[in-house]
């Protein structure tokens, strides 16, 4: 995982990088009148007001533990990652209704080459910064990051289906061909947004930890299961960028202490080391109490020996 200062710089990038396209695609606009152009840069207004999100959210949830959060302030990026979703579902509404009146109402473009030079080149720069951020989230574990990644590409779609669009009006002399591409371009948009506000609200609902990073757990576990050792209980949860691991460990009630709590040590270190970050919990249980094994229910995930 990155520090605070490592990951909030790309949200500083994204800013810079949403102020000078949304320049650049507003004269865009200025230039070719075209609602498509507009659509454009109304979503890169949200790209701005969604990076700053991104800064906010990132800092919070680079705070550590205190006396009124002992797991920390991860959850922050869900939230942020949720308002991106929403902003994206918003810019799209607002493509969409400007795309429906312009149809309803169409009126010529003007000055289309400089438009469209002025476009692309807003677009490419969208691209890199997209690349960037996206890399950087899964790099960090940051679903923050990756989400403001993801918003920026829609953003480059977007302008794809402008440009195409404002492109196609040239060479055929269709006005009607501008809003019909940016209506598309916005519904697209929709199911972006609806997939961040998804995955945003699963981390929320403390959604358990992927397919994959379970099965580097029971890699782990199979390490050590045998007659006198066996586990049960897992359960893993994801915050932000951190990752929690608890479970029962049972070993024979005729150990010492010393010996359970040393062989609970090197799984715990085992499995930071499997998932770099993670916090594990451990809980030693007596292998032949009945009792011990009352708390295994449905709600855990189970590791096949």
């Amino acid at each position: 995982m990155g520090s605070a200062s490592n990951l909030t710089r790309y949200a500083w990038l994204s800013i810079a990088t949403g102020v000078v396209v949304f320049a650049l695609k507003l004269g865009a606009w200025a230039l070719t009148g075209s609602v498509g152009l507009l659509s454009d840069a109304m979503e890169s207004t949200v790209n701005i007001v969604a990076a700053v999100v991104a800064l906010v959210a990132l800092t919070i949830a680079s705070r550590p533990p205190d006396p009124t959060h002992h797991f920390g302030h991860g959850k922050a990026e869900f939230f942020s990652a949720l308002v991106e979703g929403l902003m994206i579902l918003v810019a799209a509404t607002l493509i969409v209704i400007v795309a429906v009146d312009r149809i309803v109402n169409p009126r010529p473009l003007e000055d289309l080459g400089a438009g469209l030079a002025i476009a692309v080149v807003a677009s490419v720069l969208n691209g890199a910064v997209a690349v960037v951020l996206i890399r950087a989230g899964r790099t960090h574990r940051s679903i923050t990051l990756e989400a403001d990644g993801k918003h920026l590409m829609t953003d480059v779609w977007t302008s794809v289906g402008v440009v195409s669009g404002v492109a196609a009006v040239w060479l055929t002399g269709w006005d009607v061909l501008d809003p019909v591409i940016a209506l598309i371009v916005g519904l697209n948009i929709v199911v972006t947004g609806a997939r961040l506000i998804w995955r945003s609200t699963s981390g929320l609902m403390d959604h358990a930890l992927s397919e994959d990073d379970h099965e580097i757990i029971a890699a782990v576990l199979r390490r050590y299961e045998g007659h006198e050792v066996t586990f049960h209980a897992l359960q893993t949860r994801e915050s932000g960028q951190h990752r929690f691991v608890s479970m029962h460990v049972l070993v024979p009630g005729s150990w010492t202490v010393q010996r359970g709590h040393d062989l609970v040590e090197s799984i715990e270190a085992d499995l930071r080391e499997a998932l770099p970050g993670a916090e594990v919990h451990t809980h030693v249980e007596p292998l032949e109490d009945p009792r011990s094994w009352e708390d295994h229910h449905e709600g855990q995930y189970r590791v096949d020996f």
